[in-house]
Protein backbone atom coordinates (compact mmCIF):
# COMPACT_ATOMS: atom_id res chain seq x y z
CA UNK A 1 0.00 0.00 0.00
CA UNK A 2 1.36 3.39 -1.03
CA UNK A 3 1.56 6.10 1.65
CA UNK A 4 1.46 9.81 0.82
CA UNK A 5 2.38 12.93 2.75
CA UNK A 6 0.00 15.87 2.67
CA UNK A 7 2.11 17.49 -0.03
CA UNK A 8 2.16 14.34 -2.15
CA UNK A 9 -1.59 13.83 -1.80
CA UNK A 10 -2.21 17.46 -2.72
CA UNK A 11 -0.02 17.15 -5.82
CA UNK A 12 -1.69 13.92 -6.95
CA UNK A 13 -5.19 15.34 -6.36
CA UNK A 14 -4.38 18.70 -7.93
CA UNK A 15 -5.19 20.78 -4.85
CA UNK A 16 -3.24 22.77 -2.29
CA UNK A 17 -2.22 21.39 1.10
CA UNK A 18 -4.71 23.58 2.96
CA UNK A 19 -7.58 22.08 0.96
CA UNK A 20 -6.78 18.66 2.38
CA UNK A 21 -6.72 19.96 5.94
CA UNK A 22 -9.97 21.87 5.31
CA UNK A 23 -11.69 18.72 4.02
CA UNK A 24 -10.50 16.88 7.12
CA UNK A 25 -12.02 19.57 9.35
CA UNK A 26 -15.29 19.38 7.40
CA UNK A 27 -15.42 15.58 7.74
CA UNK A 28 -14.99 14.88 4.02
CA UNK A 29 -11.69 13.12 4.64
CA UNK A 30 -11.22 10.86 7.65
CA UNK A 31 -8.45 11.78 10.08
CA UNK A 32 -5.27 10.32 8.65
CA UNK A 33 -2.87 8.00 10.37
CA UNK A 34 0.23 9.67 11.72
CA UNK A 35 3.85 8.71 11.41
CA UNK A 36 6.01 8.31 14.52
CA UNK A 37 7.12 11.90 14.01
CA UNK A 38 3.51 13.14 13.70
CA UNK A 39 3.25 13.62 9.94
CA UNK A 40 -0.07 12.86 8.31
CA UNK A 41 -0.07 9.68 6.22
CA UNK A 42 -2.60 9.16 3.45
CA UNK A 43 -3.48 6.07 1.44
CA UNK A 44 -4.75 5.35 -2.06
CA UNK A 45 -8.28 5.38 -0.60
CA UNK A 46 -7.69 8.96 0.56
CA UNK A 47 -6.51 9.86 -2.93
CA UNK A 48 -9.61 8.26 -4.46
CA UNK A 49 -11.77 10.23 -2.03
CA UNK A 50 -9.96 13.48 -2.87
CA UNK A 51 -10.47 12.87 -6.58
CA UNK A 52 -14.14 12.07 -5.95
CA UNK A 53 -14.56 15.35 -4.04
CA UNK A 54 -12.80 17.29 -6.76
CA UNK A 55 -14.93 15.76 -9.53
CA UNK A 56 -18.15 16.31 -7.58
CA UNK A 57 -17.19 19.97 -7.05
CA UNK A 58 -16.53 20.32 -10.77
CA UNK A 59 -20.08 19.08 -11.32
CA UNK A 60 -21.46 21.82 -9.09
CA UNK A 61 -22.02 19.95 -5.85
CA UNK A 62 -21.50 21.80 -2.59
CA UNK A 63 -19.32 20.33 0.15
CA UNK A 64 -22.49 19.50 2.13
CA UNK A 65 -23.90 17.61 -0.85
CA UNK A 66 -20.58 15.86 -1.41
CA UNK A 67 -20.59 14.77 2.24
CA UNK A 68 -24.07 13.30 1.68
CA UNK A 69 -22.84 11.44 -1.41
CA UNK A 70 -19.82 10.11 0.46
CA UNK A 71 -22.03 8.98 3.34
CA UNK A 72 -24.34 7.18 0.91
CA UNK A 73 -21.34 5.54 -0.74
CA UNK A 74 -20.37 3.75 2.47
CA UNK A 75 -23.86 3.11 3.84
CA UNK A 76 -25.05 -0.48 3.59
CA UNK A 77 -28.67 0.65 3.29
CA UNK A 78 -28.29 3.27 0.57
CA UNK A 79 -29.25 2.65 -3.02
CA UNK A 80 -28.52 4.21 -6.36
CA UNK A 81 -31.92 5.87 -6.07
CA UNK A 82 -30.71 7.76 -2.99
CA UNK A 83 -27.80 9.12 -5.01
CA UNK A 84 -30.11 9.86 -7.93
CA UNK A 85 -32.37 11.94 -5.69
CA UNK A 86 -29.43 14.14 -4.69
CA UNK A 87 -28.46 14.52 -8.35
CA UNK A 88 -32.07 15.33 -9.30
CA UNK A 89 -32.24 17.99 -6.60
CA UNK A 90 -28.96 19.47 -7.90
CA UNK A 91 -30.42 19.59 -11.43
CA UNK A 92 -33.47 21.47 -10.11
CA UNK A 93 -31.18 24.02 -8.42
CA UNK A 94 -29.18 24.42 -11.63
CA UNK A 95 -32.34 24.89 -13.69
CA UNK A 96 -33.54 27.60 -11.29
CA UNK A 97 -30.18 29.37 -11.55
CA UNK A 98 -30.40 29.20 -15.35
CA UNK A 99 -33.88 30.80 -15.22
CA UNK A 100 -32.56 33.55 -12.95
CA UNK A 101 -29.55 34.19 -15.20
CA UNK A 102 -31.79 34.38 -18.27
CA UNK A 103 -33.94 37.00 -16.51
CA UNK A 104 -30.84 38.99 -15.59
CA UNK A 105 -29.57 38.76 -19.17
CA UNK A 106 -32.93 39.91 -20.55
CA UNK A 107 -33.07 42.91 -18.18
CA UNK A 108 -29.47 43.89 -18.87
CA UNK A 109 -29.96 43.53 -22.64
CA UNK A 110 -33.02 45.79 -22.41
CA UNK A 111 -30.98 48.40 -20.52
CA UNK A 112 -28.14 48.16 -23.04
CA UNK A 113 -30.57 48.62 -25.93
CA UNK A 114 -31.80 51.87 -24.39
CA UNK A 115 -28.27 53.16 -23.90
CA UNK A 116 -27.17 55.96 -26.23
CA UNK A 117 -23.46 55.64 -26.71
CA UNK A 118 -22.69 59.38 -26.81
CA UNK A 119 -24.77 60.36 -23.76
CA UNK A 120 -22.89 61.32 -20.59
CA UNK A 121 -22.39 58.44 -18.17
CA UNK A 122 -24.58 60.09 -15.51
CA UNK A 123 -27.51 59.86 -17.97
CA UNK A 124 -26.83 56.22 -18.85
CA UNK A 125 -29.96 54.05 -18.39
CA UNK A 126 -27.83 51.26 -16.92
CA UNK A 127 -26.40 53.46 -14.18
CA UNK A 128 -29.78 55.10 -13.56
CA UNK A 129 -31.47 51.72 -13.23
CA UNK A 130 -28.90 50.56 -10.68
CA UNK A 131 -29.15 53.79 -8.69
CA UNK A 132 -32.96 53.71 -8.57
CA UNK A 133 -33.15 50.29 -6.93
Amino acid sequence: MEIFTTKQLAEKAGVINETIRYYERKGLLPPPARSASGYRQYTNDDLKRMLFIKMAKEHGFTLKEIKELLDLRVSENSTCNDVREIAQHKIEIIEEKIRELKQIKKALTHLMDSCHLQDPADECPIINAFESQ
